[in-house]
Order: structure tokens, then C-alpha cells, then sequence
């Protein structure tokens, strides 16, 4: 039995009560403009504008696994350029590259030994400015990943700094410390690891005694720069201009939030001592925020945005997004996007939603408010390469920390289940106002790879922890090109892979879904096309009650209402066009199924 709709008229927009700032940007020949109803809804409106990045879809690469062109099982830039048009095609506007500078691949290129050179495992700058060219040509604008947070150990920098000694001026380039107790034994705080265990590690002096100990807020492979050295600000001035100056259309910067860190380098437990005791993260100010966790979030690493801003802006049409994961409410992430700060930042709290009505719309009222706060447009994404994909995380039971995946042992996943609740989260997100964010093979519907034997793993959390988290590698495997082209499906000529694919990847790869109506390849491509022909990315937003009921939501941008029914009763659809839908047939005089979504022009 069908649910009852309620049947009222569209909003006037002018009836819209406004309870927030409206926020003017001239010079960014774009305004934005956030008003609240009483009873919640939001009305979000954005005017057309020439910054390419407030409304474009980005493709994230992860170099190693998108696709191999010399056959040795490891993706490169060559593959690249050779796929390239499959993504003119796809319809996306630019490419983000996970890091391919020169580097030991400790951690898959996150530590850089040179910041101006590219890896032989992926090429040569030759071939970087061959695809460059060719994306350019094909009207792809191109991003790259810079990591400053850290460096490889393998750094000239940070060879000079263990070689020097202590209390020189190449050791002050990192975060040296003296340890604590007989002998500096032990280390100077308690920080932990994300990758797990210490972020201290002990060096052997130049006069083979035991010595100093060097920060690494990740692995030992990672030693962390000092960002109040104005040396290391130089230096980065210089690696940034050398990349704008090659041609690249902007950064994507790592750990955005992690540079600066608290004087004195506390102990985590002495700063909740100075705060009066540990709070829940949900209750305390920003200001406490900053006090709990001493090397994310520090106010001084605004200094080095706005420094960064001025390199960005002095040349033409080009960005830079921050990846800030940080604690506390989204006005905190909205600090990094202020007029003189970041362009982007990623919203990782609207990631980590979850597809429900109730999450949902409160990770959109939230964005909308934080952001537009600012003058910022929203940026949303669901999966990259630190996360178990969306597709199978919509699949599990339970959930696991930030950074970490599934292995053999864990519980798996519902794989359909999973599929569908991806495909329809995709399809709201994509009718949102403002950027967004694909990472590799989620327009395939690929799953993550969660039976992926220890012996194949890479990832340095799967070591630091011994095994009790098996890491990101199985988001990060190799994508089918054609299936059943050989044992990697077509990823590499020869069949090599620097990680196995499961067995299930050849029913995912793109030749089987390409030109396949229903297919998710085909869904990705058509919610694009009608997003770029009908500008929703730099369209208006109101949630559309006036068509939903308790187990459904709607939202209206620039008259196409999109509509998500999550409860297990079909939902009649109001009169007008199905633009796109995930749910392959529907027309208008049909009902749509729970975990579909469709995109309708309005009669």
C-alpha cells in the first residue's frame, strides 16, 4: 500500500523567515545566501560563478592502482594518460592525484622524499607533463596532493638533521626532543601513533651513542617537519610554485591540520587536566577542542593557509582543499575555507553520515549553515583512500575506527545491500549544490576488497598494530578495466597487480557496465551529465516537505526535486520528468522502492 504524500503547493521562497547571516563576497562574483525556517528546512541559494572549483565533481586517482601501462602490476602515470578519456567520458571536471612524488613507498608515496620529482614507479616528470597536456586538452583540470605535515626519512633534509647533531640548524627543520628519564630513556610525551604505537622514535647520534628522539604523528618512516621553523615555510613556498608553474590546477593538501603543534609538546592527559577533566568531544567549544588534542587543529596553522592563499591566488583559476580531520562541530572544519584560507575542505562529517533520513539532514543543515557561514561552498564526498568504501560500509554490521578495513576474519558485509544504499546516497549527494568528490571505482559500484590475506598487506597500521588492524589496502585495490582480460581484468597488459583483485571485480569491471542501462557506471554517468547541463552544482536548495512523508526526504535545486525513499512502502512520485534514477526503468507513474532515489523536473 502506497504511503499518503502530503499534497501542498511549493514554497515561496520569500516566505522564508531568515534567522542566519547572509553572506556577500563580491570580488568572488558569487554570493551565498542561507536562510532557517522555523520548522528547520534550510533554503540555500548560490548565484553562477567563475570559480570552476565551487561546483565541479573531482576524481580522486590513486596513482598505483587506477590503471598500469608498462605492464609491471603497478599503475602509473603512462596508464593514466592511456584511460584518460573513460573519465572525459565519465564526466567529471577534474582529477585529484594521490601523491606520486619521488619516494621509498613506506606508505604508498605519503612519505615524500622529493617534493619537485616523480617516483620512477610512476614515470617521469616527462610523463607528467605529457598527461597534463593531454587532460588539458581534453578539458580536465589537474590537482596534486602535497604532504607537509611530514616528509620520508629518507629526505635530504632529514638525513642532514640526524647527521648534524644535536641543536643544529638542520635538526630544527623536524621536531627533535631530548627523551625523559635515566639516560632520556623514555619519550618525551605520551602522544600516540595513528598507524598505532608511539609517535617517538630514537635516533643514534653521529658518535653511535643513543640520542634524541624525533616526532612521527604517523610512522617511524615519517618524521614530522617543524612548521614554526620559517625555513620550512620558505621551502614549501618553493615546491608550490614549482608545481603552479608546471601547469597543475591546484593542491590537495594532506593532514591540513596536523603542521603546527602545541608549544611545549604536553602530554594528551595534562591538557585534559588543564581543562578541568576529560569532556565528551560533542561538549566542548572549539577553544577546548583545540586544548585536548595538541597536534590537530593548532590556531597557528591558519598563518600557513593564508600564506599558502596568497601563493594561490596570485596565479590564475586555481585551488586548494584541505583534508582537516578534526573533532567538534563543522563551524571548526568551516574555519579552514575562510575567504583568505582554503578554498575546499573535504566534509567528512556529511562522509560518515550514514544513509538514513535523520543523518542525513542534519549533515546537510549543518554543512550549509557552517559553510555558507563563510562564503564556502559545501564538498561532498563519501569514499577515498583512508576509508573502507561506501558502497561496503552501507553493507556492515558495526563499524570500525577511522583508517582501518576489513579483513578475512571480520564479520562481511551484505554486498547487494550495500550496493544499493551506496548508489542511492551517490545519487542525493550528486543533486547537491556546490563540489564534490569520486574516488576511483566507486562508479564502477566497486566493493572493498575484505578477504585480502595478511601476506599481501601494505599498509603500515597492519605492522605497527601486529595485525589487530588490517588497514586501508582494501580500498586501494587495483580497478578491472575489462574483465576476464586477464587475472588483474585488464588493470595491467600482463596481468600483474600490486595487489590481488578478488574474484567477484570481473562482474565490476567497465566493459561489462559500459553502455548497460541500470548499470552503476551508466547511473554515475547520467547523474553527471544532468548535474553540468542543468548547473545544479551551482543551483538553489530547499527541502521539499511538501513531497515526502516520515520515511522519505526531498530537497528541490533549481526545479529538479530529488527524492530518497528509505522506508520498506513504495512512495508515489509527484507529476513531472525522471531525469535519473538508481532504480533503472521508473517512470513517473511508478512507485519508487526503499534505498532508491530519483531526480524529477517538476510539471
Amino acid at each position: 500500500m502506497l504511503r499518503s504524500l502530503k499534497k501542498r503547493r511549493f514554497g515561496n521562497a520569500n516566505a522564508f523567515i531568515s534567522l542566519s547571516r547572509q553572506v556577500e563576497h563580491p570580488w568572488w562574483f558569487c554570493s551565498y545566501t542561507l536562510e532557517r525556517m522555523t520548522n528547520d528546512d534550510v533554503l540555500y541559494v548560490t548565484k553562477e560563478s567563475a570559480e570552476w572549483w565551487r561546483q565541479a565533481v573531482i576524481y580522486q586517482i590513486y596513482p598505483r592502482s587506477f590503471a598500469d601501462g608498462n605492464g609491471d602490476g603497478m599503475g602509473d602515470l603512462q596508464g593514466v594518460t592511456q584511460r584518460l578519456e573513460s573519465l572525459q567520458e565519465l564526466g567529471i571536471d577534474a582529477i585529484w592525484f594521490s601523491p606520486f612524488f619521488k619516494s621509498p613507498q613506506k606508505d604508498a608515496g605519503y612519505d615524500v622524499s622529493d617534493y619537485k620529482d616523480i617516483d620512477p614507479l610512476f614515470g617521469t616528470l616527462a610523463d607528467f607533463d605529457a598527461l597534463l597536456a593531454r587532460a588539458h586538452s581534453l578539458g580536465l583540470r589537474i590537482i596534486v596532493d602535497l604532504v607537509p605535515n611530514h616528509t620520508s626519512d629518507q629526505h635530504e633534509w632529514f638525513k642532514a638533521a640526524v647527521a648534524a647533531g644535536k641543536g643544529s640548524p638542520e635538526r630544527d627543520m623536524y621536531i627533535f626532543r631530548d627523551g625523559k628519564g635515566w639516560f632520556g630513556r623514555k619519550e618525551p610525551n605520551n602522544w600516540p601513533s595513528v598507524f598505532g604505537g608511539s609517535t617517538w622514535t630514537r635516533i643514534t647520534e653521529p658518535n653511535g651513542k643513543k640520542g634524541q628522539w624525533y616526532l612521527h604523528i604517523f610512522d617511524s618512516s615519517q618524521p614530522d617537519l617543524n612548521w614554526r621553523n620559517p625555513i620550512v615555510r620558505d621551502e614549501f613556498d618553493k615546491v608550490l610554485q614549482f608545481w603552479l608553474d608546471r601547469g597543475v590546477d591546484g593542491f590537495r593538501i594532506d593532514v591540513a591540520h596536523g603542521m603546527i603543534k602545541r608549544d611545549g609538546l604536553p602530554d594528551t592527559k595534562q591538557m585534559s587536566t588543564e581543562m578541568g577533566g576529560v569532556k565528551p568531544e560533542g561538549e566542548m567549544t572549539i577553544e577546548e577542542l583545540e586544548i585536548a588534542n595538541p597536534y590537530w587543529g593548532q590556531p597557528e596553522v591558519h598563518e600557513i593557509n593564508r600564506r599558502w592563499r596568497k601563493i594561490i591566488d596570485s596565479y590564475k583559476d586555481r585551488a586548494m582543499a584541505a583534508e582537516a580531520w578534526i573533532g567538534g562541530p563543522l563551524e571548526r572544519m568551516a574555519r579552514w575555507v575562510r575567504p583568505d584560507e582554503y578554498n575546499q575542505t573535504f566534509n567528512f562529517g556529511y562522509m560518515f553520515a550514514g544513509w538514513t533520513k535523520e543523518a542525513q539532514v542534519k549533515s546537510i543543515n549543518d554543512s550549509f549553515k557552517a559553510f555558507g557561514a563563510v562564503g564556502a561552498p559545501s564538498t561532498w564526498v563519501l569514499s577515498n583512500h583512508d576509508t573502507i568504501r561506501h558502497v561496503t560500509r552501507y553493507g556492515m554490521v558495526g563499524e570500525l575506527p577511522q583508517g582501518d578495513g576489513i579483513g578475512p576474519e571480520y564479520e562481511q558485509p551484505d554486498e547487494a545491500l550495500g550496493l544499493r544504499k551506496g548508489r542511492a546516497n551517490t545519487a542525493f549527494m550528486l543533486g547537491l549544490p556546490g563540489g564534490a568528490y569520486i574516488y576511483q571505482g566507486e562508479e564502477l559500484g566497486l566493493p572493498e576488497h575484505t578477504t585480502l590475506e595478511g601476506k599481501y598487506r601494505q599498509d603500515p597500521t597492519y605492522f605497527r598494530t601486529k595485525g589487530k588492524r588490517v588497514g586501508r589496502d582494501g580500498c586501494r585495490v587495483p580497478l578491472p578495466w575489462e574483465a576476464g582480460a586477464n587475472e588483474s581484468n585488464g588493470f595491467s597488459s600482463t596481468g600483474a597487480s600490486w595487489l590481488p583483485q578478488p574474484s567477484g571485480y570481473k562482474t565490476y569491471a567497465r566493459d561489462v557496465q559500459r553502455g548497460v542501462p541500470g548499470s552503476t557506471l551508466e547511473l554515475y554517468k547520467r547523474l553527471l551529465k544532468v548535474r553540468k547541463d542543468l548547473g545544479l552544482g551551482a543551483g538553489d536548495f530547499r527541502w521539499a516537505s511538501e513531497l515526502t512523508d516520515d520515511e522519505s526526504l526531498a530537497f528541490v535545486n533549481k526545479g529538479v526535486a530529488v527524492i530518497a525513499n528509505f522506508g520498506s512502502t513504495p512512495v508515489q512520485l509527484p507529476a513531472g520528468e525522471v531525469l535519473v534514477t538508481t532504480q533503472h526503468d521508473l517512470t513517473a507513474e511508478h512507485e519508487l522502492q526503499q534505498d532508491q532515489v530519483a531526480w524529477i523536473k517538476l510539471a
